[in-house]
């Protein structure tokens, strides 16, 4: 039998029951899609992670109090005592390093913000004038906090793009006095509108000097220091630089954790990429389904088609060709169904985005490979019994079958 005729045999076989055939063409295209869809929620989100560390730049360094080699988890908290503060004269410490360029402090809390009769609650932040450029954030409209002594508390502020239009309603922002809590803040400088960035809306918060925000939330500690090093080959010196001078300020007791953008990148990347192949493999199970699916139709194919099998054994078919005749037609099935399922994935996939535009959904050309693939691999293996039952019948007995 040539090529071209098994194909057209096979085709005619599939055409003639259209019922049967979309019931398999429908769960092999959605095991197809599901994969694609999940692998491409997995991608988009390990994607929207780096984006949002790779926008701080690449010689970004973060302390943070407490050692996580020690408690072997969250900084300084399972080790039988409380991590040792912080301050802002060790931050400023931390400019005695050669590789490093500038440092910004940080004190994070929580406020209610007042202007006139409007008022909502706002994450509050303390920080120096460094803290735009190591975060490299933009002004909408005035200054940032002004360059001086980290230790005077000086009553201005810089808030969020979102904060100006929900207090001010359109109304100039700048010069204007905000109340926090039971404090009063002059109004600075607007930022732009910028969004989501490391989990917080960067449009909502409210910006004071790190002084400032020690007096109102009453604390002395700091949160975290954020450094940037001079260049991206000085990061690991300026790392170690770190540890030796905070070690040298706590009385020889290394207690802080010190972390690099990239290995905060390689962790989530890790985690991210893991999640999506196991996310992805337990989708890729719903193919069995349509495996499963192909074998049943096509034993009872077996019963029903005897008559047409014996005749093409008699007319000379061996049980190779026979064989071949099945697998022909579940290879076509599936590729039929993969060509839906990718259909149905890009849809799906346009779906979300369109929910979602912020974050990049993009499908990883791996599972755009593996996933009809799958597929296909199902399809023969399932095959194979309905293939042999139909090898296996002796032509005389089939032809005499009246099924």
């Amino acid at each position: 039998m040539r090529f071209a005729d098994l194909i057209d045999f096979c085709w005619q076989v599939v055409r003639g029951n259209l019922r049967r055939t979309l019931l398999i063409l429908l769960a092999m295209g959605v095991g197809v899609a599901a994969v694609l869809i999940v692998t491409t929620l997995g991608e988009g989100a390990r994607r929207y992670v780096l984006n949002q560390f790779s926008g701080l730049g690449s010689n970004l360094l973060i302390v943070l109090p407490g050692r996580s080699e020690t408690a072997g988890g969250t900084p300084g908290f399972l080790v039988g005592k409380t991590p040792r503060d912080i301050t802002i004269d060790d931050s400023l410490a931390i400019l005695r390093s050669r590789y490093v360029r500038r440092i910004a402090p940080l004190i994070v809390g929580a406020g209610d913000v007042h202007w006139n009769a409007r008022n909502r609650s706002a994450p509050v932040l303390g920080t120096t004038a460094e803290f735009v450029v190591v975060r490299d954030m933009a002004m909408g409209q005035g200054v940032f906090l002004p360059e001086g002594d980290p230790h005077h508390a000086q009553p201005v502020c810089v808030i969020g793009s979102k904060v100006k239009r929900e207090l001010f309603q359109g109304k100039e922002a700048v010069g204007e006095w905000l109340r926090i809590g039971d404090r009063r803040f002059r109004i600075i400088g607007v930022f732009a509108a910028q969004g989501e960035s490391l989990g917080f809306n960067t449009d909502e918060i409210v910006v004071v000097p790190i002084a400032s925000a020690q007096a109102l939330f009453n604390t002395e500690s700091v949160f975290r220091i954020l450094i940037e090093a001079k260049s991206r080959s000085q990061v690991l010196q300026a790392k170690q630089d770190v540890l030796d001078l905070m070690k040298a300020r706590h009385e020889g007791e290394r207690d802080i954790t010190v972390v690099t953008q990239d290995a905060i990148l390689g962790t989530f990347d890790r985690i991210l990429s893991a999640l999506t192949l196991a996310v992805g493999g337990i989708a890729a199970i719903s193919l069995s389904v349509a495996g499963i699916l192909i074998m049943n139709v096509m034993l009872i194919s077996v019963s029903q088609r005897k008559r047409e099998i014996g005749l093409i054994k008699a007319l000379g078919a061996s049980g190779r060709q026979v064989r071949l005749i099945f697998f022909t037609e579940a290879v076509l099935l599936a590729l039929t169904g993969s060509i839906a399922g990718l259909i149905g994935g890009w849809i799906g996939q346009q779906m979300i985005a369109d929910l979602y535009p912020n974050i990049p959904f993009t499908t990883p050309w791996w599972a755009l490979v593996a996933a009809p693939l799958t597929a296909m691999f199902t399809a023969i293996v399932f095959s194979v019994a309905p293939a042999r039952q139909a090898a296996r019948l002796d032509p005389v007995v089939a032809l005499s079958s009246r099924t």
